[in-house]
């Protein structure tokens, strides 16, 4: 494979490792770089760099032995010039208010890539969901809900799964807001179960768009898929639903790995015989291979394409300098730190950035929500055929954006997004 110098939500999947910076650090970072190399309005830049507004609230529930208990929850809401804001919701004992205004940025820049009408949110409690029976974690849900009623809605801010949550709660959500306004509204949330409204195809559109944009990359630098080795870091709902993909196209998945470790088979990896995180929680070790790998292990095999798929800052100024893989596609939310991407940029290693590779989720959750509106159900064969035609509209703007002179595929999405949220921002005006 060519070098580029010739030039992402599976938290399950893997252990986090130390960050070198917040979310919301390297958020900012890339939207000033970005906007650095763009002609767009310093004060425009200046409102980007900030949340339209962040809600804290308290989230008291009792637990199954009859004592209370009292979370933090937050619903952080960056940008809404091209529409309502749209994010997912986590729960995680690591969830900040920072983290979550970073998300948000990140949200915003991928429903622009995309071109969806939405603008960035990302919300979550502070909570170990593992530790939750089901009962409270309903009770969590629906009380959550009632704390944020204001500000959601499908009009206004419409939450969807993430790290901790999955469609069973985004229908308690519905069902939570839907009787407070006294009438069923679908709409609010997406990422539900297609039985109430939501969209065939939605869980596993993140890892279809990661594998849609690797297959792609892998042609823009013209080798063939086929005799291409692949290595997935995080064999959750992102990563297991790529790689099956990919394998499906011909590709040779030769790693993968979960919370447990990895496993490693230059022969390849039937990775349908292998169950995700979410059919069977730390499985990959229980499937035969002839090498065991830790995660970091993993990220530095000699492979042709690397797919960071789990959580944020793996790949660091500490390893970036000993990554074999060419090129990088990103299927996991903020994979890369700042200095970990100039260091494999001066490598000329290629990184498609998640804001691409795994907008795949939004997009169909924008799909979801069109359905929602205007009360249809697709197929899950339209569905799959809208994605694909979305994401190479996608890759087409961002391929161009690169070949005219963007020094990076970051650097090139940001371009497309920027680019689409200025205009917007300059034509709506600033209300006085």
């Amino acid at each position: 494979m060519a070098s580029e110098s010739k030039r992402r939500t599976d938290r399950a999947a893997v252990e986090p490792t130390p960050a070198e910076e917040s979310a919301l650090e390297t958020a900012r970072r890339q939207l000033n770089q970005a906007a650095a190399r763009l002609e767009i309005d310093p004060a425009i830049v200046e409102q980007l760099s900030h949340p339209t507004a962040v809600h804290e609230v308290t989230v008291p529930i009792e637990r199954d032995d009859g004592s209370v208990e009292v979370f933090t929850g937050y619903r952080a809401q960056h940008d809404s010039v091209k529409g309502p804001f749209k994010g997912g919701l986590r729960y995680h004992p690591e969830v900040t208010r920072d983290e979550c205004v970073g998300l948000a940025m990140w949200m915003t820049w991928k429903c622009a890539v995309m071109d969806l009408p939405f603008g960035g949110a990302k919300g979550g409690i502070a909570v170990d969901s593992k530790a939750l029976s089901a009962g409270e974690k309903e009770r969590l849900t629906r009380r959550f809900t009632q704390e944020i009623r204001s500000v959601i809605g499908p009009t206004k801010d419409i939450p969807a799964p993430d790290m901790g949550t999955d469609p069973q709660t985004m229908a308690w959500v519905m069902d939570a807001y839907s009787m407070q306004e006294d009438e069923t509204i679908p709409g609010v949330v997406t990422g539900k179960p297609p039985v109430i409204g939501g969209s065939e195809g939605r869980e596993k559109a993140p890892g279809r768009s990661v594998a849609i944009i690797t297959r792609e990359a892998i042609e823009y630098y013209g080798r063939d898929i086929e005799r291409t080795d692949i290595a997935v870091q995080g064999y959750g709902s992102v990563g297991a639903n790529a790689a099956r993909l990919l394998d499906r196209w011909g590709a040779n998945v030769v790693a993968i790995s979960d919370v447990t470790g990895g496993i490693y088979d230059p022969a390849g990896i039937e990775t349908h015989s292998v169950p995700s995180h979410d059919e069977e929680p730390e499985a990959v070790l229980d499937h035969g291979a002839p090498r065991t790998v830790t995660n970091d292990e993993l990220l530095e095999l000699d492979v042709d394409v690397l797919i960071p798929a789990a959580v944020g800052n793996v790949l660091t100024e500490a390893n970036a300098g000993n990554i074999s893989a060419e090129l990088i596609v990103e299927g996991a939310n903020g994979p890369t730190t700042s200095r970990g991407q100039e260091i494999l940029t001066d490598r000329g290693v290629a990184v498609v950035p998640d804001i691409l590779a795994n907008a795949g989720g939004v997009t169909v959750s924008y799909f979801e929500w069109l359905q929602d509106i205007n009360r249809q159900s697709w197929s899950l064969e339209r569905v799959h055929e809208e994605l694909e035609s979305e994401m190479l509209a996608a890759w087409d703007a961002v391929r161009t954006e690169k070949e005219t002179g963007a020094p990076t595929w970051r650097d090139a999405a940001y371009a497309v997004a920027l680019s689409r949220i200025a205009d917007a921002h300059d034509v709506r005006g600033l209300w006085p």
